[in-house]
Formats: structure tokens, sequence, C-alpha cells
């Protein structure tokens, strides 16, 4: 009987790695609400750091380092990633999971050809001609049966499987592989940077927030420079007449894919209209009014239908944070939710745009022109952003 053999040795990050996360978690930071460019501050350090490693290539411990990973949204943290193996490695496989198993992760991950056309760019960029990219088909890929593979790269969750991977080649007459423990990288928020909490809406794929941590707590007025901003539809229009809101709201409802996630529903001409076509938004925001005007009796939303209700105070023009609170509350709703806001929901969407998870829709009334549908996207959550910072927040 065969003795148990060691399933590979574990390298941990020494000095020189943990000075460079260290310098990777000071890159997704930024400074109030001046957004600088991570992509520039981490293209400089890896120029820098591959720099440094042209003249250490003697020093490299391992032939041939194999990387398995969805890499969706691809974020800093793959970057860090791949280059604890790039900097130990004189090449690098990576392979990339495939459709199939990358939608047990959850909706809204991206199409393998669009995760590959993102990996494929940076790694040109990077790692120039060290690199091999293949297509994950099953957990383990070719790793129990590679025979000029070394080592494995690995963050402290995958860590198992990677010893797994070393139990298979075992039994397979292969030695093990060494195991390269990659650090993880903290968002501004304090989670772990992550495919899964980008697609949540929490940050973006540097780390950042989506809304600047010096405007919480804080009411932001509209700054007038902006009117034109939001003149422009933040979606897809869809035009009608005003007196017959269903001619668009028929449209939008046609286009609606089949496969979404939580529909908001801003204005109550829109959340009326879409109630009486017998579609319940998931959350509604309406203040009793249009076009500043008081609606009549007969034309305010039927509350009743809806299983949970809040009220909140936020005045015209404003941004309130007791309005993000009830945003981000009814996000995290089962039950349908109605928002009756005292004052005026027109800027609602900015918040929601900012806070809810990739796939919401957002469906909102555009004065004269129709009905506007957004499926939020990174695009989306960018531009909402981009707008949030002129707000002028109220000291």
């Amino acid at each position: 009987m065969k003795s148990r053999q060691p399933t590979g040795s574990t390298v941990r990050p020494d000095t020189e790695g943990q000075a460079f996360e260290e310098t990777m978690n000071k890159a997704v930071r930024y400074q109030g609400t001046a957004f600088r460019s991570i992509q520039a501050i981490l293209s400089d350090v890896i120029k820098g750091f591959m720099l440094q490693q042209t003249t250490m290539q003697a020093d490299r411990s391992f032939r041939r380092c194999l990387i398995g990973g969805t890499f969706d949204r691809f974020h800093s943290g793959h970057q860090l990633l791949i280059q604890t193996a790039l900097r130990q490695a004189d090449f690098i496989e990576v392979h990339v999971v495939n459709d199939e198993m990358a939608q047990a992760k959850g909706d809204w991950v991206q199409s393998l050809d669009d995760r590959m056309e993102t990996l494929l760019d940076w790694l040109s960029d990077t790692a120039h001609l060290r690199y091999e990219v293949h297509v994950l088909n099953d957990p383990h890929g070719p790793a129990p049966i590679h025979r000029t593979a070394d080592s494995i790269v690995a963050t402290i969750e995958t860590m198992p499987r990677c010893h797994q991977i070393n139990e298979r080649r075992y039994e397979n007459g292969l030695p093990p592989l060494s195991i390269l423990e990659a650090p993880h990288l903290n968002d501004e928020l304090g989670g772990i940077l992550s495919s899964s909490r980008i697609r949540l809406g929490l940050i973006d794929q540097e780390g950042h927030p989506w809304i600047p941590p010096t405007f919480e707590g804080k009411v932001l007025h509209m700054p007038t420079v902006l009117d034109d901003e939001f003149k422009t539809p933040m979606g897809e229009l869809f035009e009608g007449p005003e007196d017959a809101p269903e001619v668009a709201l028929s449209a939008m409802l046609e286009a609606l894919p089949e496969n979404h996630g939580t529909i908001v529903a801003v204005g109550d001409v829109t959340v009326k209209g879409l109630m009486d076509m017998g579609f319940l938004p998931d959350i509604a925001f309406v203040d009793g009014q249009t076009k500043r005007e008081a609606l009549d009796v007969s034309l305010l939303v039927r509350r009743e239908e809806y299983a949970l209700h809040r009220k909140v105070v936020n005045p015209p023009g404003q941004l309130t944070p007791e309005l993000l609170d009830v945003v981000r509350w009814s996000l995290e709703q089962e039950a349908s939710v109605l928002i009756e806001v005292d004052g005026e929901e027109d800027l609602a969407p900015m918040f929601v745009l900012a806070t809810a998870p990739l796939g919401t829709i957002i469906v909102y009334g555009q004065p004269r022109q129709g009905v506007v549908m957004r499926i939020l996207d990174m695009n989306a959550k960018h531009r909402a952003r981009n707008l949030l910072v002129h707000f002028e927040a109220e000291e």
C-alpha cells in the first residue's frame, strides 16, 4: 500500500508580495469625491512591478503556473491573482470557466466571449508572451493530468480545491503542484473585492462604492448646470402621447427582457399606468403629483395593492439621506414596496441606479416624450455616479 504523499507546498506571499498587496490596497482608495483613475494607478504599479521582474527572471521558482477562474467583471483582484503567478513563474496558463458553470454563480454573469475579451486585452498589455488562455469545462480542468505545470495559484477560498487536485495528481503518478497563495484586495466598503459584490451593485471593478462616502448622511442639491443632462433619457425611450401613457408603457412591457431583476417604477403616472395594465412594479415611487400639480383622487395609485409602504421626505431638486435609506431598504425586501414621497420623487432613480444590483430595471416617465426603461449595467452606474459627484452636498 502506498504511503500518503504530501499534497504540495503552499507558497504564501513573501515580503515583496506583501508590499505589492499594500500598494494595490492603496490604489483602491480615492480622495473625497474626486474619483481617481485606478486603472492609471494600477498601470503605473504593474509597469514598475514588471520592470523590476525583468531583472529577477533568474529568481522565478516555477516554470508553468495554472490559474482558473470565472473572471466576471474583470477587476483589480483578478489582476493581483494573475500578478501573483507572473512574479513566480516563467509562464502562466489561464483557464476561464465556461458559460454553463459560470451561470451557476448567479444571474448577470458576463458571457464567456465578453469575459475572454477583457482578460485577453489585459494579458496582452501585461503578460506579453508569457501566457495561454483556455476554456475550463470542468471544475478541475487539466490540472490533475497536466505534465508540464509545476504550480497553481489560489486564494484562501480556493485552496481546498487545489489540494483535491494534488490528490488526483498523486493517483495519476504525477508530482504535486506548488500552491501559490494570492492575497485579497479589500474594497472601499471593507469587503473583499469580488465579482459577486460588483454584481450586487455595491462597488465598481476597482473597489470604489457608487456613492462617495463623503456624501453619506448629507442632503444633496442638484445644480442647475445638470438641467440639460437630466433631459436626456438615461435608457431606452418608448415614445407615446402624454394623455395616453399606456401606448409607451405597452411598448416598454413588450421589450421587457424575459430574464430581469427587480422592476422599479418612478412617478405616479408611470406606476398607475402599469397597475391599470395589470402589471405591479416590485418597487414604486410616487408623490401624488404630476408636473408638480396635485393629482385628482381618481388618478392616485391604489396603495392597498402593495404589501409594504414607506413614507419619506425629499424636497424638489434634492436627494436626502432619508430617501437613500429607503431606497436601500426597499431593495432588500422580497414583497412589493410602495414609497410615498413628501416633496418630489423625480431624482429617486439616481439613488436606485447607484445602489441596486446589476439587472435591476428602472422605469420612469420622460416629460412630453414617453417612458424610459433602463436595464442597470455598469455604464448606467458610472453615469449615475458621474452625475452625483456634481451635486452640492449640504454641510
